[in-house]
């Protein structure tokens, strides 16, 4: 099965452009032309990825893009007018995936949808996650050392495992606690020393089994998670 990529564009004439460009190249494709519609098409559809303009009526990108990543991890390239500095921080600091400022190139957005699900296909098998010797199982929420001695179950909390997870789908990649607190934490829990708590039990697990310099301090930034050896 072809890939689903949900258009959330509240233009028609975008919407039609983007969408030719992408079944061009393979992809299936359904359009919302409000932030709700496409809210709720995510729900149902569970399409691979999503192009998100965050000027739409009923509801703007910005409060879908949360709503998204309080669901899960699906991929979400923001596409906008908006060019300044402190809108791509938002997207990002929310959870985006890529952003992309019209008036774009349709070839560059196709492109981008092409390396972004490369990139998930390369660190995920359905819903089996591998970063290092340490698998992920999003389905039964169960993280394992995988070694020579066997395989070893770490004793994760449901937010440690969220992080872990997520932190492991972009390996290498540096996450501020901004990031960790609004995707991973419960609303009100997001004061920084509540995500630096949580990533010290979180370090002492991967400790236990050998595999505590996978969670590196960034100072002054953030954390990353490293494959390791």
């Amino acid at each position: 099965m072809t890939h689903l990529v949900l258009i959330a564009e509240d233009e028609p004439e975008i919407a039609d452009i983007l969408d030719a460009y992408l079944r061009r190249e393979g992809f299936r494709t359904v359009w919302a032309a409000d932030g709700e519609i496409a809210a709720e098409l995510h729900a149902s559809l569970k399409p691979d990825l999503v192009l998100l303009d965050v000027r739409m009526p009923g509801r703007d990108g910005w409060d879908v893009l949360g709503e998204l990543r309080r669901r899960g991890d699906t991929p979400v390239v923001m596409i906008t007018a908006l060019d300044q500095d402190i809108d791509k921080l938002q997207a990002l600091r929310i959870g985006a995936d890529d952003y992309v400022v019209k008036p774009f190139n349709p070839v560059e957005i196709v492109a981008r949808v092409h390396a972004i699900l490369r990139r998930r296909s390369g660190t995920q098998d359905g819903r089996l996650i591998r970063i290092g010797l340490i698998e992920i199982d999003q389905d039964s929420y169960l993280a394992t050392l995988v070694g020579l001695e066997g395989r070893r179950r770490l004793n994760l909390t449901l937010t440690e495992f969220r992080i872990l997870a997520h932190m492991a789908r972009s390996p290498m990649r540096v996450f501020t606690r901004a990031d960790l607190a609004g995707i991973c934490l419960p609303r009100g829990g997001g004061l920084d020393r509540t995500v630096d708590s949580h990533l010290s039990k979180l370090r002492k697990k991967l400790d236990e089994v050998g595999a505590g310099r996978m969670l590196v301090s960034v100072r002054g930034v953030g954390y990353r998670l490293e494959p390791g050896e």
